[in-house]
C-alpha cells in the first residue's frame, strides 16, 4: 500500500516565536522542575494561554525531536507551549519513585498555578500529552486546578488496572515487563551538566542509589485491583473531572477503549477521536492516514482557552476510522477504511446483531493448551513505527489452527460494527487456574484471517478484579468477555470468526499449568452500525508540523522481530530488536544512542518454561559528559512464584560509576 503522507513542514506563523531552552519552575518544597518554553515574542506585552505537556521522558535529549515539531507550532499560533520534566527526571531536581504518584500530581497542580501567574500567561492553562502525559492530564484534571480549562489526552486510560499496560482481563501482560524494563532504563540516566552544573554527578548517584526495578518491587506486589491501582484511575469517579476533555487515540494502540468510555461517563464538555494508528500522535500516525492534528488541536485550544466561537463543539462528538479488512501486515503503513462519526456516544443509532456459534446442548468441543498460541498476535501496544518495527498482528491462521474456532457462514451482505462486542461462553476447564484469549477474526473468501479485536480473561477474575473466585474444575461456568472497542466492516462473502485459547504468548504470561478447555456454548453480539450518508471524506486535511530537530545520524538504527522454533527441544524463541542507532543533536552538540534487545522463550507443552529478558543500553556524549547506562531484566516463574532478576550498570568517562543487582521472588496471586 501507499506510504503515509509526510507532514508538511511549516516555518511561517502568525506570531514570531521565542524559544527558552531551560526555565526553572519552583515547587513549594523548594525542588525545581526544568521546563523548555516556546512563546510568542510579544507575550509579555500581550499575555497568552499556556499549553503544558508534563512527562518524564527528558525534554533535553529524549522527546526533543517530537517536541520541536509541535510546541513551536502552537507558540506560533499564539500560545506559550511548555514541556516540563517530572520531578527526578531529565534536568528536574528531586527523585522519582513510580508512575503517577501523589507527589507527581501535586507538582503538576502547583506547576499550573505557577505558570498561570507568569506575566506572559493570560491565566488560562491547557494540558496535553500522549501516554504518560495523557494519563496525568486526566489525573490532574480530577484535582481541578483553577487555571486548568481544558485537556487533550491521547493514548491514555481512565482505568490503571483493567485497561493499562500492566494487566488485561486479570492476566499480566508481557508489555508490563517491556515497559517496566524501559522505565528502569530511562530513569537511570543523568541530568545534562550544561543545566545541572557541577553537581550533576552527585545528583546522578543519588538517583541511582534510590532507584528500584518498580515492575517487581511495586507493580507485581499488586496483582488485583486494589487501592494502588485505584489511585490515578479517574474511572473511580469520572465526575471529578469538570474541565473540557478531548480524548484521542488509535485502533492499533493499546488504549483505545478509554475514549468511548470517557465520552459515556464524563458530564462536562468532551470530544473523542480514534484513527487507525498505533501509539502515536495523529499527525504522524501509522498505520495511516495521518491527519492535520495540529489544526484540530488548535481549534480546541482556541475555543476553550481563548473563548473563540469556532464551531468545534457543534461538530460530531465522536469520530472514528471505520476499518476495512486488508492483508494482515506486521508493518502495515496505510489502513483501508473511511471516517465515520456519531453526534453523541453512546449513540442511539447503534443496534446489535447476534450469532449463536455453538448452541448450549450441542456437542461440546475441547482443546488442550499449546503455549505458543499468540505468536501471530503482535505486541500488546504497537508503537506505530510503520516500516521500521514489525509489531502488529499478522494472519491468524496459525494461531486459529491451534485454538477452538467458531464462525458464521459467508455473510450475504456487508456488515459493519462500531463499539464493544460481547462473547458469551459456557466453558469448563481441568485446572484451578485458567485464562481465556478470545479473538474476533475476519475470514476472507481466500482464507486470509485478520484479527479484528480481542480480549483476555483470567477465569478467577470472571466476576470482578478485586476478589478471586475459585474455578469449579470440570464444571461448566457462564462467562462474558467484552472485547476491545473497534469499528470494522465485514464485506459480503466474509465470515465472522471467534477463536478461543487458554494461552496467548507473548502477549500475556501463561497460567501455572497447561489447561484443557471445553466450550459448551458460544454466542457473539456485535454493535451494528448502519452506514450513514455523511460517512467518508476527509474532515481533517493533510498533516503539518513545525521544523523537526536538526540531527546528524552517526550510525543508523535497525529493528527486527523473528520467531524461531527448535524442533529438538520444542522451544519457540521470539527475538525483538529496537536499535535506534547513534545520532547527534546539533543545537546542543550531544551524541546519543539507544538500543533494546528482547527475547521471549517458551516450550509448547510447558508454561513454566516461559522466560523473558530485556537488555537495554543508552549513551550520552559531548566534551565533559560521557555516560553509559546498561540494564537487564529477566522474568521467569514457578507454579507458585514469579522470579525477577535485574541488573543496572553505569559508566562515567568509560570508568565504572555504579553497579547493582536485584533478585525478587514474588508469590503469584491468581496470575
Amino acid at each position: 500500500m501507499n506510504k503515509p503522507l509526510q507532514p508538511r513542514i511549516v516555518t511561517d506563523y502568525p506570531h514570531k516565536v521565542r524559544e527558552i531552552e531551560h526555565m526553572w519552575v519552583p515547587m513549594p518544597d523548594g525542588v525545581r522542575l526544568s521546563a523548555k518554553v516556546w512563546l510568542p515574542e510579544d507575550a509579555e506585552d500581550h499575555p497568552v494561554p499556556v499549553i503544558l505537556e508534563y512527562i518524564p521522558y527528558r525534554k533535553r535529549d529524549g522527546t526533543r525531536p517530537r517536541d520541536d515539531t509541535m510546541h513551536p507550532w502552537w507558540a506560533g499560533h499564539g500560545y506559550a507551549a511548555v514541556r516540563l520534566d517530572i520531578r527526578g527526571t531529565g534536568e528536574s531536581e528531586g527523585l522519582i519513585t513510580d508512575e503517577y504518584t501523589a507527589q507527581e500530581l501535586q507538582d503538576g497542580f502547583d506547576a499550573i498555578a505557577w505558570l498561570a501567574a507568569q506575566p506572559w500567561c493570560s491565566g488560562s492553562v491547557g494540558m496535553t500529552g500522549i501516554s504518560w502525559g495523557g494519563f496525568n492530564g486526566l489525573q490532574i484534571a480530577a484535582l481541578r486546578p483553577p487555571a486548568l480549562k481544558a485537556i487533550v489526552t491521547l493514548c491514555s486510560t481512565d482505568d490503571r488496572y483493567a485497561d493499562d499496560v500492566h494487566f488485561m482481563g486479570g492476566t499480566i501482560t508481557l508489555d508490563n515487563w517491556f515497559w517496566g524494563a524501559g522505565f528502569f532504563q530511562f530513569m537511570a540516566r543523568s541530568a545534562d551538566p550544561e543545566i545541572q552544573g557541577e553537581r550533576w554527578r552527585e545528583q546522578w548517584r543519588e538517583r541511582l542509589e534510590q532507584w528500584e526495578p518498580v515492575a517487581s518491587t511495586i507493580w507485581l506486589q499488586h496483582q488485583r485491583r486494589d487501592a494502588y491501582w485505584k489511585h490515578g484511575s479517574v474511572c473511580e469517579n469520572h465526575d471529578d473531572i469538570t474541565c473540557a476533555v478531548y480524548a484521542a487515540g488509535g485502533w492499533e494502540d493499546g488504549y483505545s477503549n478509554a475514549i468511548p468510555r470517557l465520552l459515556a461517563n464524563l458530564k462536562g464538555p468532551k470530544k473523542g477521536l480514534v484513527g487507525p494508528w498505533g501509539h502515536k500522535y495523529p499527525h504522524i500516525g501509522v498505520p495511516g492516514p495521518a491527519i492535520d492534528w495540529m489544526h484540530e488541536s488548535l481549534k480546541w485550544w482556541d475555543h476553550w482557552l481563548k473563548g473563540i466561537d469556532n464551531g468545534i463543539m457543534e461538530e460530531p462528538q465522536y469520530r472514528v476510522w471505520m476499518r476495512e479488512p486488508s492483508v494482515p501486515d506486521a508493518m502495515l503503513q496505510m489502513a483501508e477504511g473511511r471516517w465515520v462519526s456519531e453526534p453523541s456516544w453512546p449513540s442511539p443509532r447503534i443496534g446489535a446483531r447476534s450469532w449463536s456459534l455453538l448452541a448450549d446442548g450441542n456437542a461440546p468441543v475441547t482443546v488442550k493448551a499449546r503455549q505458543t498460541v499468540g505468536s501471530t498476535g503482535g505486541n500488546w501496544c504497537p508503537y506505530g513505527l510503520g516500516g521500521t518495527s514489525p509489531d502488529l498482528a499478522v494472519d491468524q491462521s496459525e494461531d486459529d489452527g491451534r485454538s477452538l474456532v467458531f464462525e458464521t457462514g459467508a455473510l450475504d451482505e456487508r456488515f459493519e460494527f462500531m463499539g464493544q462486542g460481547v462473547v458469551k461462553l459456557k466453558v469448563s476447564v481441568d485446572k484451578p487456574q485458567a485464562f481465556l484469549a478470545v479473538r474476533l477474526v475476519d475470514v476472507a473468501p481466500d482464507g486470509t484471517a485478520a484479527r479484528v479485536t480481542y480480549q483476555l480473561l483470567n477465569l478467577t477474575h470472571r466476576n470482578d478484579h478485586e476478589h478471586l473466585d475459585a474455578i469449579p474444575v470440570g464444571q461448566p461456568m457462564d462467562v462474558e468477555v467484552r472485547l476491545n472497542d473497534m469499528a470494522w466492516s465485514f464485506p459480503a462473502g466474509h465470515r465472522v470468526r471467534v477463536s478461543i485459547s487458554t494461552a496467548y504468548w507473548p502477549v500475556i504470561w501463561p497460567s501455572p499449568e497447561a489447561v484443557a478447555l471445553t466450550v459448551h456454548a458460544c454466542d457473539l453480539t456485535l454493535p451494528e452500525r448502519t452506514p450513514q450518508g455523511d460517512d467518508g471524506g476527509d474532515p481533517f486535511g493533510p498533516p503539518e508540523m513545525a521544523t523537526p530537530t536538526a540531527r546528524t545520524v552517526v550510525t543508523p538504527g535497525r529493528s527486527a522481530r523473528t520467531v524461531t522454533r527448535d524442533l529438538i527441544t520444542g522451544e519457540t524463541i521470539t527475538d525483538q530488536i529496537e536499535d535506534h542507532g547513534t545520532w547527534r543533536f546539533d543545537a546542543i552538540d550531544l551524541e546519543c544512542s539507544e538500543s533494546l534487545n528482547v527475547q521471549y522463550r517458551i516450550k509448547d507443552d510447558d508454561p513454566l518454561s516461559a522466560l523473558a529478558r530485556w537488555d537495554a543500553t543508552s549513551t550520552r556524549k559531548r566534551e565533559g559528559w560521557d555516560i553509559k547506562v546498561k540494564s537487564s531484566y529477566t522474568v521467569r516463574a514457578t507454579k507458585e512464584n514469579f522470579i525477577v532478576d535485574a541488573e543496572l550498570e553505569t559508566w562515567d568517562e568509560g570508568k565504572p560509576f555504579f553497579h547493582r543487582t536485584w533478585s525478587h521472588t514474588v508469590p503469584r496471586d491468581g496470575v
